[in-house]
């Protein structure tokens, strides 16, 4: 598999462990228009009153996969949440995660963006 095809499974792999964790999935890979800097989400999932926005990650260890997020795609993600809350005019609490996958293994940081 080449990198495009490990990171869609890494992100398959997330949505699955959301799924056993109670979330539904709301959204996959939603990208926004161009005054928000072309951003994408990676996965937008519902758990009662909350949504989160989640950013998957696939490296061969964590602190690989923390590096590739950088303080710039932080902002993107944000301004992305922000174009999609508007939208759909949600009110509840959201929260922004990210799920590092290395192998098949996750970590999930809760609120970490």
């Amino acid at each position: 598999m080449n990198s495009y095809e490990t990171g869609l499974f890494a992100e398959f792999w997330a949505r699955m462990y959301l799924r056993i964790h109670g979330f539904r999935i709301v959204r996959s890979r939603y990208i926004t228009g161009r005054n928000t800097g072309r951003a994408e989400i990676d996965i937008i999932a519902r758990r009662k009153n909350l949504i989160i926005f989640v950013e998957v990650k696939r490296r061969p260890n964590v602190e690989a996969a923390w590096a590739a997020i950088t303080p710039a795609q932080s902002v993107r993600l944000r301004r992305a949440a922000e174009n999609f809350i508007s939208r759909t005019s949600w009110s509840g609490d959201t929260r922004f995660d990210a799920m590092l996958v290395c192998g098949l293994r996750i970590y999930w940081a809760r609120g970490a963006l």
